[in-house]
């Protein structure tokens, strides 16, 4: 128990330390760093530890334990060394720096990392990049790079990197296409990123970045897909949080001639602005361009926000320059920035009540005409028709007229409020979708063969207020997690059953039930959501009911008031619902859902809007279709679900790679690693279940024929024309690769994580270590051939023994059929000739009684000597006539038996005469004969009965036999049911405790976002009651049962050993003993779980085939007392060597008589009468019963 392990801790996820103790299904951990308090853990928070001083891995897999705590230390010894890339097998895991490293992304480290296999350069962005292209080009199939991580993780810096490695190495030569690509960067974030909480640049909308190739893999264009803008960060920022960075771009680096001509100041003067952060990004030097007019109050008392890739005046130059290389003019430009003014100033307008309208209408503030004239003028729309707009609108009734009667209802304040921020939505919307179409419309593409697909989307999001953004953020999480779980997990262990190798099968949770309960058809959340926004007066507390009542008794979905977090339980059931994500429960305030699904504008604005002279705002509504009805209206939810599908689509049909981005610290610092922060991440990300599959899988992998010809053109002509497979087979031994480091599977070879790197370096090296793997590869293959060649050999010779075994079979075949031929056709004359010769016999026999005569005894002689000589006649003439036919043959016969009958008549007729004077004396002899025949009657009689005794007692044997036989039957039948309900107990009892692990590592997860949210807001955390398994009140209970009157739970693991040493009580050492043995147990269960990556564990006496055989032998039965008074038996042969069979040993057979299996067996029992004959046969003395032996 001295070893060193990795303990959980809260706040660095894990601490080294010792187990000192064992308890009750836990173990005591002593941390090995005295400010760590000592702690008692259950064994599934405590793994084996195998750290070497700075040591690091390049891939995870290569560690010696294979545990979520290794791969943390990993990750965070590499962090502190500035190395923030990792694999676990061919999944990039990038830690972001919050920093500068020096050389990391320069265009020599660009270089380095061009057609490099993975694995051979230490792990980088550049390398996945440049694995995805050779994917590509060797497959040829299409690739997409999935970017993934919370926010601040650093998924838009990677995705930056990725297209500039792929455009500086394959689209030097495509002139300004490849510019261009890497200028969309820039403007996506200008107007599609903002300062959140948690990242100062953070992308809050989804893109799926298309970089398109021609057919010699070249860069041909690109094509931009977006999803999902955070609309409601136009008007509503809060807190330390900006909106788009655009709106400070132009007020900080604008040109003064363009802030005044646009009416553009400084933050503070802008309600869409004003309510959150004010302040610019800006460093030392940037800092002195900004004049007073520009500060806000907030800059100015507490200075420039900071960071190393952010600076709001010289990024605004930097979109200027790209959107004009991207093909925008001046004027083009110009009305963009216009655009994005006119939001501004419309946020600007507000109301009061119209107090000459009856109606309860509204009206523009005095105070803010100037704000109106400003808008409508940026919009070149007419003030009065924007101000008619904003505070009413129009209704056409069905009835009335040809086209119905037209109704100008008036808007209360809040719902001019609500259309002004509507029309500001819609505005900048369309106008992101307008950048984003001329974006591509600069990067066209003539043809293309192939594309590699970037996506950059939303992390997994939750904050103290979650609103219908992050419902959909989440959504997608979910999507890309499963699709995850699929295409690595899923995926990986099918592909691994179809090659045949045997690799242990990995169990993962599945999210689909999560899934459903957000899009199912018939009553998915985003169903229910539509439904609602279609009726006369939706309610999102209506719509909130119907999500409790539909899933009431789904586990993934549940009232706020189970939050762990308490701001969240002071929410009504009706105002949201809360979600257990994969990553967490999310607790969602649906107040907003039903505004935010429907982001049509009303007739009136969207008739002003499209009458603008503007041609920019023309172009940005000339597709737009004003909401004719709630239920023709395409809601935002489904139209997001619907991109969802086709993303996942192509994310499906494409080859796949992973970047997991880490967020290290929620401080934006570098230097600085939360341990219990990224552990979090990782799991969430599915990187400790991949290091789990990792262990025995084989994450690259490559076809026979596609590896041979990668290597076709280093090889010699002898070896080109070799088949892929054979190729592949010696190539590997003849470099003499260990077998554990890849795999031959059915149509591919499977490598080790880093193995393939090893293998393409050695095939790539220099002409002479290339000639000496040439010849190693002639002398395997001229050692295979000669294997072959004695194979060949071997096999002709038993060939040969094979064809002389079936050639003398052949002959006894011939011999068979050719004598059951002879005898068809001769049977019959055969038949009479051994008849004849029979007959003969009974002629001797009446020559023989001839000398039995007194008299006329030369007559009788006579007359048996022509008979001779007719036989003989008549055999002859048999075996001379083949064709004779069976009645010709069997008339002969019958002649000679009439014949012979008639002189056996005659002489025994005068035999008779003969005899007549010996009658007296014949019948002494036969009354002798009676008295004799009546003793052999009584005797047989006698017989008779002692067979029908033994008989009977023969039966009862048998059917004691069998009823023993059938008692057996019902005994096993019984322990086969029984051991089917323990097994079926069993399989329960583990699909229990997988479901309780499953939710209680929900549990843990959802604590930690609570425990991260109440940081964050200085919320409270409430603690729920610990979850209880259905099955453990019931051990609880016989547990208690069991322990009696000693309760050894609180027991140590030392003082269970020493009461055992010294106590005398017999009830608590027996207690104690049983404690202490399951604790050992328990601690070896664990250790086995974590072994050492080895053929054998460690404490194995044998190996495991062994020991399972041993288990799986059925446990004989106790021998039972044997009675002295009855006595059974039985044939068994066996054989005394050297000693006397008469003797009586006792000891001849150790084993009892059901061991023996002799009552089983039909025939074995015999009676006494049988032993006792058998004994006296072989010269035993005299048996006495051991009952009667003195």
């Amino acid at each position: 128990m001295e070893e060193t392990v990795w303990a959980r801790d809260h706040t660095e996820g894990f601490v080294l330390g010792k187990i000192t103790e064992l308890l009750d299904d836990e173990a005591e951990v002593t941390p090995l760093e005295s400010r760590y308090p000592k702690r008692i853990l259950p064994f599934s928070d405590i793994f084996r530890a195998y750290v070497e001083k700075d040591k690091d891995y390049d891939d995870n897999c290569e560690m010696m334990f294979l545990n979520e705590a290794s791969l943390l230390h990993n990750i965070r010894n590499r962090y502190y060394k500035n190395k923030i890339y990792s694999y676990v097998a061919n999944i990039l895991i990038a830690v972001n720096p919050y920093k500068e490293i020096l050389s990391l992304y320069s265009p020599e480290t660009i270089k380095s990392y061009r057609g490099k296999s993975l694995g051979e350069k230490p792990p980088h962005v550049f390398a996945i990049a440049d694995k995805a292209h050779r994917d590509m080009r060797v497959l040829k199939q299409s690739q997409s790079i999935i970017v993934s991580g919370e926010s601040g993780a650093g998924k838009t810096e990677s995705t930056k990197h990725l297209l500039k490695f792929l455009c500086d190495s394959w689209g030097a030569d495509s002139g300004p296409i490849e510019q261009k690509i890497l200028d969309a960067n820039p403007v996506l974030e200008a107007f599609g990123n903002a300062k959140t909480t948690r990242n100062n640049n953070s992308s809050r909308f989804g893109k799926f970045i298309e970089v398109h190739f021609d057919k010699n893999f070249k860069v041909a264009g690109g094509h931009i897909s977006h999803y999902l803008l955070e609309k409601s960060r136009i008007c509503s920022p809060q807190g330390d949080e900006r909106s788009y960075h655009i709106f400070y771009m132009m007020m900080a680096g604008a040109p003064e001639g363009l802030r005044q001509q646009l009416g553009l100041t400084k933050p503070d003067d802008y309600n869409y602005l004003k309510s959150a952060c004010t302040r610019y990004f800006t460093t030392s030097a940037s800092e002195k361009k900004l004049s007073t007019v520009q500060k806000s109050a907030d800059q100015s008392k507490q200075g420039q926000l900071r960071d190393i890739l952010l600076d709001d005046i010289e990024d605004f130059l930097a979109l200027d320059q790209a959107l004009s290389r991207l093909g925008m003019s001046d004027g083009e430009r110009l009305q963009i920035y216009v655009t994005v003014a006119a939001v501004l100033h419309l946020g600007n307008i507000e109301f009061e009540d119209n107090p000459e309208d009856t109606r309860g209408g509204c009206r523009v503030a005095t105070s803010k005409e100037r704000s109106l004239l400003m808008a409508a003028k940026l919009l070149e729309i007419d003030p009065s028709e924007l101000r008619q707009a904003l505070v009413a609108r129009v209704m056409q009734s069905s009835r009335g007229g040809l086209k119905g009667t037209v109704i100008m209802v008036p808007l209360k304040i809040y719902e001019a409020n609500n259309a002004r921020d509507a029309l500001a939505k819609a505005i900048y919307s369309n106008l992101f979708d307008y950048i984003v179409n001329r974006i591509n419309q600069s990067i066209p593409f003539q043809t293309s063969s192939y594309y590699i697909g970037v996506l950059d989307i939303a992390g997994f999001e939750f904050f103290t207020v979650n609103s219908f953004e992050q419902f959909c953020i989440n959504y997608c999480n979910e999507k890309l997690q499963q699709f995850f779980n699929e295409r690595i997990l899923k995926y990986e262990q099918e592909l691994y059953k179809r090659e045949g190798l045997n690799v242990p099968e990995i169990t993962f949770v599945d999210n689909q039930d999560c899934i459903d309960v957000i899009e199912t058809k018939n009553k998915g959340i985003l169903t229910l959501l539509d439904e609602e926004s279609k009726l006369p007066k939706p309610s999102y507390t209506h719509f909130t009911e119907e999500v409790h009542k539909t899933w009431s008794k789904e586990y993934r979905l549940g009232l706020p008031r189970s939050s762990k977090l308490k701001a969240h339980r002071s929410l009504r059931d009706d105002e949201g619902f809360l979600v257990r994500h994969f990553a967490g429960a999310v607790c969602y305030q649906t107040k907003h859902f039903i505004d935010k699904n429907n982001d049509a504008l009303h007739a009136s604005l969207e008739g002003i809007i499209q009458d603008s002279k503007n041609k920019l705002i023309q172009t940005l509504f000339s597709t737009s279709v004003a909401q004719k009805g709630k239920l023709t209206f395409i809601s935002v939810g489904n139209k997001f679900k619907t991109q969802l599908a086709e993303l996942m689509e192509k994310l499906r049909s494409n080859g796949t790679n992973f970047i997991r981005c880490v967020k290290p610290n929620n401080k934006m610092i570098d230097q600085q690693f939360d341990g219990s922060l990224s552990l979090m991440q990782l799991k969430c990300s599915g990187m400790t279940t991949v290091l789990e599959l990792m262990e025995h899988g084989f994450p690259s992998r490559t076809p026979f024929a596609d590896l041979h010809a990668m290597y076709k053109d280093y090889l010699p002509n002898e070896l080109k024309v070799l088949s892929p497979k054979t190729f592949c087979e010696a190539m590997f031994h003849s470099l003499k690769l260990q077998d554990k480091d890849f795999k031959f599977g059915v149509t591919r070879v499977f490598f080790r994580p880093g193995k393939f790197a090893e293998f393409d370096k050695i095939m790539r090296s220099d002409p002479e270590n290339l000639k000496s793997i040439v010849a190693n590869v002639k002398k395997w293959l001229v050692k295979s051939r000669w294997i072959k060649a004695q194979f060949c050999a071997l096999t002709v010779i038993k060939m040969k023994h094979k064809i002389a075994y079936r050639r003398q079979a052949l002959i006894i075949v011939q011999k068979t059929v050719r004598g059951y031929l002879v005898r068809k056709r001769h049977g019959a004359r055969i038949k009479t000739l051994r008849d004849i010769r029979a007959l003969g016999a009974n002629l001797k026999k009446i020559e023989s009684s001839t000398a039995q005569l007194k008299k006329d005894k030369d007559v009788i002689t006579n007359q048996i000597n022509q008979l001779k000589t007719q036989f003989d006649t008549t055999v002859d003439r048999i075996k001379s006539d083949d064709k004779m036919d069976p009645k010709t043959v069997e008339s002969l016969y019958t002649d000679l038996v009439a014949k012979v009958n008639q002189q056996m008549a005659a002489l025994q007729k005068k035999l008779q005469e003969q005899k007549n004077a010996e009658e007296q004396e014949r019948l002494r002899k036969i009354q002798e004969e009676l008295e004799r025949q009546k003793k052999l009657k009584e005797e047989e009689e006698r017989r008779q009965r002692e067979e029908e005794e033994n008989r009977r007692k023969k039966a009862e044997i048998e059917a004691r036999r069998k009823q023993e036989e059938e008692e057996r039957r019902r005994q096993e039948e019984a322990d086969r049911k029984l051991a089917l309900e323990l097994q079926q107990q069993q399989e329960k009892l583990v699909q229990e405790e997988r479901r309780y692990q499953e939710q209680l590592e929900q549990e843990r997860q959802d604590r930690e976002l609570a425990l991260r949210l109440a940081q964050e807001s200085n919320g409270q955390l409430e603690e729920s009651p610990p979850m209880i398994r259905k099955s453990e009140a019931v051990k609880n209970q016989q547990a208690n049962l069991a322990k009696g009157k000693y309760d050894l739970s609180k027991w140590k693991y030392s003082e269970l050993r020493d009461t055992i040493n010294t106590s005398c009580d017999i009830e608590l050492l027996e207690a104690c003993r049983h404690e202490f043995h399951r604790r050992l147990k328990v601690y070896h269960a664990w250790k086995a779980k974590n072994r050492k990556r080895t053929t054998m564990d460690e404490n194995e006496r044998a190996p495991r085939s062994v020991m399972e055989s041993a288990a799986r032998t059925p446990r004989l039965p106790q021998k039972t007392i044997l009675d002295n008074n009855s006595q059974r038996f039985f044939r068994i042969p066996f054989q005394r060597p050297g000693g006397d069979q008469s003797k009586d040993d006792m000891q001849m057979c150790e084993l009892s008589l059901e061991e023996t299996g002799l009552t089983r067996k039909r025939g074995a029992e015999i009676l006494e009468s049988e032993f006792n004959r058998e004994w006296e046969k072989n010269g035993g003395a005299q048996y006495v019963r051991p009952a009667d032996r003195k």
